[in-house]
């Protein structure tokens, strides 16, 4: 009998618009990718847009820091990155915004194109021990999920574009083999583990949310949507487990896998995009950049909506390991640290990422495509179109790392429930059209071992 984890023919794509959107002075270029998302930019100068005033406000206080510091260095006087009256990381042109203009226009490392804040010696990351996945899929990858089941080994589900779920087991030293596979009729856009890794829930464009038995290895549908399933999570009801999906239906729906039916059903403003969920804490990014949160306890009312403080649409949302905040990434190279309690609104800032250094005042900006927080420290990491990832302390406003591209651009990421390895996913995100999506383009799953300094916080540095 076939493995199911055998590769299977490659579908032809289906050939995308290119559309041109005008805000004001600044140009950009936007792609839509197969999910019909905007999914990267090439921005000209730094002018605003009608979407508010917090990006225009931060961008003028990084103007400021950057005037000062510049100061501070011609004097000879050391230089602070941090400080002042702003939560915003200085100005920069690249990944990792807080390092300095003489460290960022250090010159690529090994003949590869890197971002030139991750050639510092101190910040720059190794990739050499990272170990690829055996038996990848065969077309793009939409979700990576570990199993945070205790006393057991590593299990990794890998979601994607060609319709199938498959689950690995993963060994101390990288090595990896196939254990599971199934189907959904359309693509799996995101997957999710059970607490006690015993079942995995998963989301498609074929409207149906899947959970697999992985004892028995028996999956069944056990909610449908009316379009497309964005994005799906367990979580305990206190009655027992559950699993909430969003969709491109605008609805957030509640699954009891005891009974037949959505047990509730919640309206959102917009299509779903990404959703996120720890602890008693739902966070659901939709269309238009609204941000609902929602507490679990109440699950059917929002607990508070915002607009996201990123001008441009929302890609991925993560919520904080201590569930007091989560984390909103952009499709135009920023991040935003959000606390969901108005008397931490102090501690809320946003920061540039995963942009290319400017070239004749013209800076390519990438799509922040996945961020997941380390379950043991609660640093983060970002990952993106331009294919870098890089880890992050919230907490100090400090990159811990960067690293160098990987070949092909970063659609998702995770770490295991220990936070010793760190598996990111490369293939293509269609965030520069049907004409990029060659057959030679890279679909592999890499692990990365994950040591102390590279995603331990600053201790010295003062906590919210």
């Amino acid at each position: 009998m076939a493995s199911p984890l055998l590769p299977t023919p490659l579908p032809l794509p289906r050939r995308l618009p290119t559309i041109r959107h005008r805000a004001h002075t600044v140009e950009v270029s936007l792609t839509r990718n197969r999910l019909g998302l905007i999914s990267s930019s090439r921005r000209s100068g730094d002018a605003q847009n009608e979407f508010g005033r917090d990006s225009q406000t931060a961008d003028v206080a990084e103007d400021r820091a950057a005037s000062r510091r510049e100061g501070q260095r011609r004097r000879g006087q050391p230089q602070c990155f941090y400080g002042g009256a702003f939560p915003q990381a200085p100005r920069g042109e690249s990944s990792g915004d807080f390092l300095p203009k003489r460290v960022r226009e250090t010159p690529p490392i090994g003949g590869v194109s890197v971002p030139a804040a991750a050639s510092s010696t101190s910040t720059l990351g190794d990739l050499k021990q990272d170990v690829a996945l055996s038996d990848p899929p065969t077309d793009s990858i939409s979700d990576l999920a570990f199993s945070p089941a205790a006393n057991t080994p590593d299990f990794l589900a890998v979601a994607s574009w060609d319709n199938k779920v498959r689950i690995y087991e993963i060994a101390a030293n990288g090595q990896s083999q196939g254990r599971h596979a199934y189907e959904h009729s359309q693509p799996v856009l995101n997957c999710d583990f059970s607490k006690d890794g015993t079942k995995l829930a998963s989301a498609g464009a074929d409207k149906n949310i899947k959970v697999c038995d992985l004892g028995s290895q028996q999956d069944i549908v056990i909610g449908t949507h009316d379009q497309a399933v964005r994005s799906c999570r367990f979580f305990d009801s206190g009655s027992g487990t559950m699993v909430v999906s969003g969709s491109w239906d605008k609805t957030v729906k509640y699954w009891d896998l005891r009974q037949q039916g959505p047990a509730a059903t919640v309206q959102c403003q917009e299509r779903v995009y990404t959703m996120d969920v720890r602890d008693n804490l739902c966070v659901v990014g939709t269309a238009d950049r609204y941000i609902n949160v929602i507490d679990l306890k109440n699950p059917t009312k929002f607990y508070k909506t915002i607009q996201s403080p990123l001008k441009w649409q929302t890609r991925v949302v993560s919520c904080f390991t201590d569930s007091a905040g989560f984390a909103i990434g952009s499709i135009e190279g920023r991040c935003a640290i959000q606390y969901v309690e108005e008397k931490d609104a102090s501690s809320n800032f946003s920061f540039k990422c995963h942009r290319d250094p400017a070239v004749n005042n013209v800076v390519n900006v990438h799509a922040v495509n996945a961020i997941s927080f380390h379950p043991v420290h609660g640093t983060f990491s970002t990952a993106g179109s331009d294919g870098t990832f890089h880890f992050w302390d919230k907490d100090a406003k400090h990159r811990l790392k960067g690293y160098p591209n990987v070949g092909g651009s970063i659609t998702a990421t995770t770490f295991n429930k220990t936070g010793s390895i760190f598996a990111y996913a490369i293939s293509y995100d269609w965030s520069k059209g049907y004409q990029h999506n060659t057959q030679s383009y890279p679909i592999k799953v890499m692990l990365h071992p994950v040591t102390n300094d590279e995603c331990k916080p600053r201790p010295s540095m003062k906590k919210r």
